[in-house]
């Protein structure tokens, strides 16, 4: 179950082309940032004034809103580091459903990397259990386009601070890197962890 005060510990010491430094500031600063400023959020929460409660403007609107921010913040960073510290090669369920979903495991990656040139914030790769389905996501800000009723699991950062220090403005060469770290066994334990459908997670071709 989520604890969304709790700060996780990297399940990696180091990465591959991203540095210490990076993922001190990542990790060590803005990740724990957002954890501390929901912790914030709820402490206020419990001494809010219901009967100010305001559309335009209330303390307990602002809030409500702010938190959704840090909860998704949250979320996202710790599902962005859960995906890394490995070798790089697809393998498992989720590689055969991604082809599925897909048509091939190059498109679905060719989409992917287009994406993360494309978006401002994040880049998701999702199971959506309203059409039972995984599908790529984008997401400007932490709650902003996110789909009700999808399950994140391979996430990428594409806001400046995850590549900037290391990569300049090179996006490009910094989602290679991304990928070349993926640790795909922890992927398919999230994916399957999900419990879809046998449907959804062979491809045709393999499918008895």
């Amino acid at each position: 179950m989520k604890n969304y005060g709790e700060i996780k510990n990297l399940p990696f010491k180091e990465l591959k082309g991203i540095s210490q430094k990076t993922i001190e500031i990542h990790w060590g600063k803005l990740y724990q940032g957002y954890v501390k400023k929901w912790q914030e959020i709820q402490e206020k929460l419990k001494s809010v004034d219901l009967s100010q409660s305001n559309a335009v403007f209330s303390e307990q609107r602002e809030l409500k809103a702010e938190e959704t921010f840090a909860a998704n913040a949250i979320i996202l960073h710790e599902a962005y580091f859960d995906i890394l510290g490995g070798d790089g090669k697809p393998d498992g369920e989720i590689v055969e459903a991604i082809k599925k979903n897909f048509g091939s495991f190059e498109k679905w990656q060719e989409e992917f990397k287009a994406l993360g040139l494309g978006s401002r914030g994040w880049v998701i790769l999702a199971y959506d259990f309203n059409d039972g389905k995984l599908r790529n996501y984008i997401a400007d800000a932490h709650n902003l386009y996110g789909i009700w009723g999808a399950a994140p699991i391979l996430v990428l950062d594409m806001y400046e601070h995850s590549y900037f220090i290391d990569f300049g403005s090179d996006k490009k060469s910094y989602i290679e890197t991304f990928f070349q770290n993926l640790n795909w066994k922890a992927i398919n334990k999230k994916f399957t962890l999900l419990n879809p459908p046998k449907a959804v997670r062979q491809s045709r071709n393999l499918t008895g």
